[in-house]
C-alpha cells in the first residue's frame, strides 16, 4: 500500500510571523496519529524556522527547488547539503513555474532529481501540460517526454525513490481543476510509463486542489495525494485536504 501524502507548496508567500503562526496552528490541528503523511515547503528563508517548529511534530518540511551544484560561486543557489542541514525531507523539482519563468529544461530537472536522491532528499517531480497541449490532445506526449527524460538520466531504480506530481499547467492558480477522471487517466498513464516500478511510486495531483474537490480526487485508485498551492496558505483548508487523503 502506498501511504497517501499531501505537500503544501507555499511558493513566494509569507513572512516570519505568518510562517510561525501558520506552522504552529497546523501542527496543533494535525497532532495525533494519521494515515496520511503531511509536509510543507515554505520559502528558503523560513526553512530553519520550519525546522524549529516542526521538529517534534508529525509534519515534514521541504524546499521548493534544489541546485545541481554542491557548492561554489553560484550566487543565489541553495545546495542539497544546505537543505539537508535544515532538515528538509523533500525538494520540489521541475515545477512548471520554474520551467517557464526560469527556463529550466527537462535535462536540468533530471539532474536536480538525481542530486536530491543522492543527498537523501526525496524529490517531488512535477510534470504537466499547458492548455494548448491539452486542446491539441498532446497531454500524454508532453507528460511522457518530461518523465522519460528523468528516467533516462537517473534510471528507474532512482526514480522509484522519488514522488511524481501531475500538475496540469492550465489548472495551476486558475481556480480550474482537472476532473477526477482526467487526473486518473494521466496518473494511470504515468504508472504505465514507469513499468513495474510505477506500482510503488506515489503520484500526486496538483492544480487548484481545494477541500471540496480533494475527496473525489483521492478516491481515484492511482492518485496518492496532492501537491497543494494556494489552499496550503489557509490552515483550515489545508487540514481539510489532508483529512480527505486519510
Amino acid at each position: 500500500m502506498r501511504r497517501p501524502i499531501v505537500i503544501g507548496n507555499w511558493k513566494m508567500n509569507g513572512d516570519s510571523a505568518f510562517t510561525g503562526d501558520h506552522l504552529r496552528s497546523l501542527a496543533d490541528k494535525w497532532a495525533g496519529v494519521h494515515n496520511a503523511e503531511v509536509a510543507v515547503c515554505p520559502p528558503y528563508p523560513y526553512l530553519s524556522l520550519a525546522s524549529d517548529i516542526l521538529e517534534q511534530t508529525n509534519i515534514a518540511w521541504g524546499a521548493q527547488d534544489i541546485s545541481v551544484e554542491k557548492n561554489g560561486a553560484y550566487t543565489g543557489e541553495v545546495s542539497a547539503s544546505m537543505l539537508a542541514d535544515c532538515g528538509c525531507k523533500f525538494a520540489i523539482v521541475g515545477h512548471s513555474e520554474r520551467r517557464e519563468y526560469h527556463a529550466e529544461s527537462s535535462e536540468l530537472v533530471a539532474k536536480k532529481f538525481k542530486v536530491a536522491v543522492e543527498s537523501g532528499i526525496v524529490p517531488v517531480l512535477c510534470v504537466g501540460e499547458s492548455l494548448e497541449d491539452r486542446e491539441a490532445d498532446k497531454t500524454f506526449d508532453v507528460v511522457g517526454r518530461q518523465l522519460l527524460k528523468v528516467v533516462e538520466h537517473c534510471g528507474l531504480d532512482v526514480v522509484a525513490k522519488g514522488i511524481i506530481a501531475y500538475e496540469p499547467i492550465w489548472a495551476i492558480g486558475t481556480g480550474k481543476s482537472a476532473t477526477p477522471q482526467i487526473a486518473q487517466d494521466v496518473h494511470s498513464y504515468i504508472r504505465e510509463v514507469l513499468g513495474p516500478e510505477g506500482d510503488q511510486i506515489k503520484i500526486l495531483y496538483g492544480g487548484s486542489v481545494k477541500p471540496d474537490s480533494a475527496e473525489a480526487l483521492f478516491k481515484q485508485k492511482d492518485i496518492d495525494g496532492a501537491l497543494v498551492g494556494g489552499a496550503s496558505l489557509k490552515v483550515d483548508d489545508f487540514v481539510d485536504i489532508c483529512k480527505a487523503a486519510e
